[in-house]
């Protein structure tokens, strides 16, 4: 049962797309930023130490997978920001885990951003608007992300005039429409994806029994109230279905719902209230030997938002406001035989802060505030006490609702950017986040039946402190600009499996936890070109990941599952022609840590692997080719886009999952197993707007 999931998404898949190498070295020799064209000034000028913008233009020039644009796969081409693995979705950021950073859509918390387990952004492009990463140095009105806050907003429809779009994909189509309800007082947007890789699995005969596609619909209404007030309403569904024949079926998705009411009180104050409910699902059940596995789990957010912004003069402004979440929590554990989930927890969050920007002099500018945070676990469910080998002691039954415990922590935030020169400035931060709740992996590649679990009596709050620098230069004529940054961060209460414990254990999550400290540290260096028919950018990270827990490897640190050296990338795009554009990205990063047998023994003809040392090992690295051209014709009322690209095209086998067997052939008695999610995918899609 355990690799069956992994491998359920391969299985599906055509089969030239895979590939193997039995190739693993050791490791000791082995404030909402819109989406808009960005000057190189505006980069250099930018207060917060450790922001990444996204230009939604030059997202649509860089090569995709299957021709699908996808803001994740872009944010992975940045500074500090690595992809998990070929083909998921999750990004790790500053030695953090994807767990560790907070998605939002419309305010609304998103988890597990990927369609076919990450082949596929979450997010459809047709319906974005404005977002922020931040890398850390976050201000004080986020919360609940130790790595980094990714902020995203759906547009607004045109509240004059309709304008539809339709593009048709190798796997997928998608359609958008926008326009006026009421002329100049209301307007909506809806855009809705589909694929259709199932129609074409119903075509074969190996395959005709299988399921495997996802959608998504995106809908916006923004209502004009008054001259003083606005009132928008956003509603996101996505979902994924997978089934392989009678042996497994598995579906997830996100369900997000918001209310935005924005009031002006004058030119200098305005006030922002928000409703926002979001609902994370997952759902799998497998049949192995006669025996049915089923799980199901859920995270669900029911948040009252509200902040007031009062700006005096152009160079000071203040944000204050208050959060209040209700969550609900249950843990995505197997049930065998029909045996009952094992945890479902309840807990109240509750936030104020107060955030300032000040520019107190010409060249030196100030963003500052502090986050107090205050996160209760809630009565309903059993909690337990526990003793150092993981056995429980006491069992309580607090009454529902009721209080268990509460963790109060105060989180302050603060960025300086000194303008050295008109061409030069420096930049340093210093920031404590928290995190309340806890994706428990057996490995660093996310999965959408990942375990979670909340902060309780045992499980503290997870919490970072990063200090970070950087530089900033431009040239002379803004043709280029060139950036440097260093942080270090340390982070509190993190939790990984006990020695012999995986996701497949059947006892309560935290009987399987231990807990203890990280650090990771690291230099990211970046440079664009910004002007002349190439444009583009390179960008290299190089870092450290590390964790001590007591009990785990000797009590000694050891290298955490998501560090990985060097990441390098190089992006390029060549306007060749007034129709035709070129683009091109190759990036490359070393291998991912992993935990390999040491030695191996047989108990009754039963091969048993012994793990001396927890991620001691790393795999192959990583590196691949992506290109594309795309053909634009406008006529009076339309235009048309004709899209031509090509994934991985040197075909190189990257490394997806690593399976250890034995093979009596080589002298260590075992051979570890690489296999590859893709070869060389070609890709067509065309677009129609008007």
């Amino acid at each position: 049962m355990r690799h069956c999931i992994s491998f359920l998404l391969l299985s599906l898949l055509p089969l030239s797309l895979f590939g193997q190498n039995d190739n693993v070295v050791r490791e000791d020799t082995l404030e909402e930023i819109t989406i808009m064209s960005r000057s190189a000034q505006q980069r250099l000028e930018e207060v917060q130490v450790g922001v990444e913008k996204i230009d939604v233009a030059t997202m649509a020039k860089v090569p995709a997978l299957f021709g699908e644009r996808d803001i994740i796969k872009n944010l992975q081409l940045l500074p500090g920001v690595k992809s998990e693995s070929e083909g998921t979705g999750g990004y790790q950021v500053r030695g953090g885990t994807s767990a560790q950073n907070l998605i939002l859509l419309d305010g609304a918390t998103i988890y597990n951003a990927g369609h076919m387990m990450g082949l596929f952004s979450t997010f459809n492009d047709n319906a974005l608007n404005n977002a922020s990463l931040y890398k850390g140095m976050v201000p004080a009105y986020y919360g609940g992300g130790t790595s980094s806050v990714f902020d995203i907003n759906t547009r607004t429809g045109d509240m004059h005039q309709y304008h539809f779009s339709g593009t048709i994909g190798l796997l997928s189509a998608n359609v958008m429409a926008e326009g006026p309800i009421q002329k100049d007082k209301s307007s909506f947007l809806f855009a809705g994806r589909r694929s259709y890789l199932d129609l074409f699995l119903k075509a074969t005969e190996d395959y005709k029994n299988n399921t495997l596609n996802f959608y998504d619909v995106n809908l916006q209404m923004t209502f004009k109230l008054s001259s003083r007030d606005r009132l928008s309403l956003s509603f996101f569904r996505g979902r994924d279905n997978m089934g392989l024949e009678d042996l497994m079926d598995m579906n997830w998705g996100n369900t997000t719902a918001n209310a935005h009411w924005l009031h002006t009180f004058s030119d200098k104050v305005y006030a922002h209230s928000q409703l926002t409910y979001s609902d994370f699902t997952n759902d799998a059940g497998v049949e192995i030997g006669n025996i049915d596995y089923a799980m199901k789990g859920f995270i669900r957010h029911a948040t009252l938002h509200h902040d007031q912004t009062w700006m005096p003069t152009r160079n000071y402004t203040l944000k204050y406001g208050f959060e209040s979440t209700y969550l609900q929590l249950q843990s995505a554990e197997w049930d065998i035989n029909l045996l009952h989930q094992k945890e479902k927890r309840d807990a109240w969050s509750n936030a104020a802060w107060l955030h300032q920007e000040w520019k107190i002099i010409p060249s030196l500018n100030l963003s500052a505030g502090l986050r107090i945070h205050l996160q209760s676990a809630l009565g309903g469910s059993p909690y337990y006490d526990i003793d150092n080998e993981g056995n429980i002691t006491n069992t309580e039954h607090p009454e529902s609702g009721s209080i268990v415990k509460t963790y109060p922590i105060l989180e302050p935030r603060l960025s300086l950017n000194l303008k050295i020169d008109p061409h030069n400035s420096l930049k340093i931060g210093y920031s404590r986040t928290s995190q309340d709740i806890h994706a428990i992996r057996s490995n660093s590649m996310s999965l959408p039946i990942d375990r979670y679990t909340l902060t309780s009596n045992i499980l503290r709050p997870e919490i970072a402190d990063q200090v970070a620098i950087g530089w900033a230069g431009i040239t002379a004529n803004s043709e280029y600009d060139f950036s440097a940054e260093t942080y270090y961060k340390t982070i509190r209460n993190v939790y990984d499996y006990r020695d012999g414990k995986s996701f497949y254990s059947e006892i309560e999550i935290e009987r399987l936890l231990l807990g203890g400290k990280g650090r990771a540290y690291g230099l990211e260096l970046c440079a664009h070109k910004n002007k002349g028919k190439l444009t583009g950018w390179a960008s290299y990270t190089l870092s450290w990941s590390e964790n001590k827990i007591a009990g785990i490897n000797h009590d000694d640190w050891y290298t955490a599952g998501n560090d990985r050296r060097h990441d390098f990338c190089i992006v390029g795009i060549y306007q060749l022609s007034p129709a035709w554009e070129l683009s091109g990205m190759w990036r490359y990063n070393t291998g991912q840590a992993l935990t390999a047998p040491s030695a191996k023994y047989e108990i009754d003809g039963v091969t048993y692997y012994y793990y001396a040392e927890r991620n001691g090992y790393r795999a192959p690295a990583y590196h691949r080719l992506d290109l594309s051209a795309t053909h634009t014709k406008k006529t009076r009322h339309t235009t048309q886009l004709l899209s031509f690209g090509v994934y991985n095209a040197y075909n190189r086998y990257n490394p997806f999952v690593i399976l250890f067997e034995n093979d009596e052939e080589k002298p260590s008695g075992t051979k570890a197993t690489l296999t590859a999610m893709f070869g060389i995918v070609p890709s067509i899609s065309f677009t129609l707007k008007f």
